[in-house]
């Protein structure tokens, strides 16, 4: 089974507990065809450098502690925040230099095997750092960009909403990993 045809079941199904997910349907195929890119780099040992705008910290640490609980019967997944990296970031000083030195660092760290992913609004400073490189993955909050997901920023779900895009996200990669859908 492809990945649209399988978002499209899941998001239909059973499987979010009661969140209801019609919201998601008439942009399935755009978040579907974006994940679909972007899962290739992860079945090739990519790992992920998360970062997230200061509103949305609180989602940085629900990713991490969820993205690879030991119930998954999948590999685990290299996920690192990029605070843990870097905790002296600033945001007000983010400038081209200190994103080439950042680069830098994530180059030696991860071998160039690594891919942003994104998740705040789009006015913030920290998103220019994923903004920047074409293989990064984002969901991006009140602007429209190139491999972003783009939500109301003053959508009053829209908490409730990416925490539904995680759990669409991590079992599109769940099954994806296992061999059970196509890219």
């Amino acid at each position: 089974m492809d990945l649209i045809s399988w978002t499209l079941g899941a998001i239909r199904g059973a499987e979010f507990e009661g969140i209801i997910m019609n919201w998601l349907e008439e942009q399935r195929v755009a978040w579907a065809s974006l994940l679909s890119s972007k899962l290739g780099y992860f079945l090739d040992g990519a790992s992920i450098v998360l970062v997230c705008d200061d509103e949305y910290s609180w989602f940085e640490e629900y990713f991490i502690k969820n993205i690879n609980t030991p119930s998954k019967t999948r590999p685990l997944i290299p996920v690192v925040p990029l605070r843990s990296l870097y905790p002296r970031i600033d945001t007000s000083m983010l400038d081209e230099s200190e994103m080439a030195l950042l680069d830098d660092m994530l180059n030696i760290c991860f071998g160039n095997n690594f891919v942003y992913f994104y998740i705040g609004k789009g006015s913030s400073k920290l998103s220019l750092i994923a903004k920047s490189h074409q293989n990064s993955y984002m969901w991006l909050f009140g602007e429209q960009a190139q491999n972003a997901f783009c939500l109301e920023k003053n959508d009053p779900l829209l908490d409730i909403k990416i925490l539904a895009l995680f759990r669409l996200f991590d079992m599109s990669l769940s099954e994806v990993l296992l061999g059970k859908i196509t890219l």
